[in-house]
């Protein structure tokens, strides 16, 4: 429509426009002086078009352009030409054409730019958080910012066609423990009392289930006060949904064909694995050493702890009978590293928890078989303390040929798992396994109900405490707690954790068990969980969910490595808005209004 600064948008003018006199508006991206034209990129939201002003056609108009300067906001009319033979852009889908200006007005002045706008130059980044909104201005955010909105309305769209339905829940909530600290809010009309900020809608959502709302989604604001990291905000969107009378294979098959329909529309470059992967807990833990393993390659991990027990290697044998693992895989073609290399590869399991690696090259040329590896083609500091058996024996059970490197972790198997998991990443980084033009999509399921926490010597739930039980381990909450399954799943792609969910608990009474096995007492069950209780006794259907985050998948779509490129106003990695420069303090009037007072730090 029409108005006063353009008719058209700068992106949307083609050869189809040839000879139309239009109305455009934007901001100078580049201006050229060319000894009498003076040539402008102008640049709207849709894209840049090039304006050309003659001093013979424009006029009074030629002089306000030669005072406009970089990111000058600017309305312009003029007719539309086509470009001088040779002279077209063909990276610009006005590239065919120009508008020849006879009219222009300075509609608003620029500050020099504390950063340039129109390349992808590294900034820093605390520079870019002050400047967000002038960020926000280039063409990689910008872009960030249109693939999110185009995500988004692709998951509303699907799920609606599906028969959902999108029901908003409250942002002021009650403090109820869901994993992470709770962001809380004072309340003035009632002195002493907080409400939190939702670490996600669990129990609302679960409550809309038993009101009878079999298909629920919304795309839900949530907050978690825990530290930050690349892939973690304070504040985070995620898409929440829940079903009545469903099953796991229900909510992972609906993910399965709403994740595979939105990457091929938005981006259909990208090849995916199809179907999704299912692997068990157990058997990503031993094969990966984390529950968000990526996929796009193997490397896969080994225990080779029966191999070692009985061997000349002190460390291995004695990290064995207290009660650890020796674990570890094979880099393949690496047999070649040099010292340094090697050291970089302790010093990176070190900082990582781990006392050390263990390194063995097997020298020789690739496709030689093992039966052919001798001693003296193992290089490697402990080769003296292993037979040629034996040493064949672990490279075989770490799939290793010669040619490859094999590296060993010994310790408890939560320390190995940890640092290995992070060494099989880093050597899939350098040996460039990690096609950013390929998504690994996979749920990870049957996880550990509950898992004992040897500082506070008591049981905690694996992840929330909502969670049914496998109809066959019910009767181990009784007997061993520690070996029963839960119906949780997660969904991870390419080594990044994208949601967890699960089949929740409808039965009043089991809820109320989990709750005491958490060793809460029958008055902190009613305080903190009395209203969902109260709500399971009114017949509450079978049902489960699950919550993908909207920031991280936005971030593996965008090829970002930060999940603050993919946010419009993120927080900081110490959780700071260096913009408005919050957390800020607050003036005493409103800390008496909600009855607050500042305790000092003692010095």
């Amino acid at each position: 429509m029409a108005n006063k600064y353009r008719d058209h948008n700068c992106g949307e003018l083609n050869s189809a426009h040839i000879g139309e006199r239009v109305s455009v508006a934007g901001w100078v991206n580049r201006r050229r002086d060319h000894g009498g034209l003076i040539f402008i990129d102008l640049r709207d939201q849709t894209g840049l078009l090039q304006v050309v002003f003659d001093p013979q056609v424009t006029g009074e108009g030629h002089r306000t352009a030669d005072q406009a300067r970089g990111e000058y906001v600017l309305s312009v009319t003029g007719e539309v030409f086509r470009r001088p033979e040779g002279m077209e852009n063909p990276r610009l889908s006005t590239g065919e054409i120009e508008l020849s200006a006879n009219e222009v007005q300075i509609l608003n002045v620029s500050r020099p730019m504390p950063f340039p706008l129109d390349d992808d130059s590294e900034i820093d980044e605390s520079i870019r958080l002050k400047y967000r909104y002038l960020d926000l201005r280039r063409p990689r955010m910008k872009s960030n910012v249109f693939l999110r909105h185009r995500v988004i309305k692709l998951m509303r769209d699907f799920l609606d066609a599906r028969g959902f339905i999108e029901i908003e829940t409250p942002i002021l909530l009650k403090s109820t423990p869901e994993g992470a600290r709770d962001y809380l809010v004072p309340s003035r009309l009632y002195p002493g009392k907080f409400y939190a900020l939702p670490q996600s809608p669990q129990q609302l959502k679960q409550l809309l289930m038993v009101s009878g709302f079999e298909k629920y989604f919304q795309i839900a604001r949530c907050f978690r006060d825990e530290d930050q990291r690349a892939d973690r905000q304070p504040e985070f969107t995620q898409l929440d949904l829940e079903m009545s009378f469903v099953e796991e294979e229900d909510i992972l098959g609906l993910m399965e064909e709403l994740f595979i329909a939105v990457v091929g529309d938005v981006r259909p470059d990208v090849e995916m694995t199809k179907p999704f992967l299912r692997l068990s807990y157990a058997e990503t833990m031993a094969k990966y050493g984390t529950d968000k393993p990526d996929l796009r390659f193997g490397l896969e991990l080994a225990d080779v702890s029966d191999l070692v027990a009985d061997s000349g290697f002190e460390v291995f044998r004695s990290t064995i009978a207290n009660g650890g693992i020796v674990k570890g895989f094979a880099a393949p073609g690496c047999a070649d590293y040099s010292r340094k290399q090697q050291a970089e590869l302790v010093d990176f399991v070190r900082e990582r928890g781990a006392k050390g690696l263990v390194t063995m090259a097997l020298e020789g040329e690739s496709g030689e078989p093992l039966e052919d590896l001798t001693p003296e083609k193992v290089r490697s500091a402990v080769t003296k303390f292993f037979s040629i058996e034996e040493l064949r024996a672990i490279a075989k059970r770490v799939n290793a040929g010669v040619g490859d490197f094999i590296l060993l972790v010994a310790d408890k198997e939560s320390v190995v798992n940890a640092a290995l998991s992070q060494l099989r990443l880093e050597m899939g980084s350098r040996l460039g396994l990690q096609d950013p033009n390929r998504m690994v999509f996979c749920f990870i399921q049957d996880y550990p109900m509950m898992e004992w926490n040897e500082d506070d010597n008591e049981w905690e739930s694996m992840h929330h405490p909502f969670t049914a039980l496998q109809d066959e381990d019910v009767a181990l909450m009784d007997t061993d707690p520690g070996k029963a399954r839960a119906k949780h799943y997660d969904f991870v792609c390419n080594g990044f954790e994208l949601s967890s969910g699960s089949i929740r608990i409808h039965d009043g009474q089991l809820q109320r068990k989990i709750f005491s096995l958490l060793g809460y007492t029958d008055e902190e069950i009613t305080e903190r969980f009395g209203h969902l209780l109260e709500a399971l006794d009114f017949g509450a259907p079978p049902h489960g969910g699950i919550a993908p985050g909207i920031d991280r998948f936005v971030m593996l779509l965008a090829g970002e490595e930060n999940i603050r490129d993919v946010i419009a106003f993120p927080k900081t990695k110490t959780a700071a808005d260096l913009m408005t420069n919050s957390p800020d303090i607050v003036s005493p009037e409103q800390l008496e209004e909600l009855h607050l007072q500042l305790r000092e730090e003692a010095s």
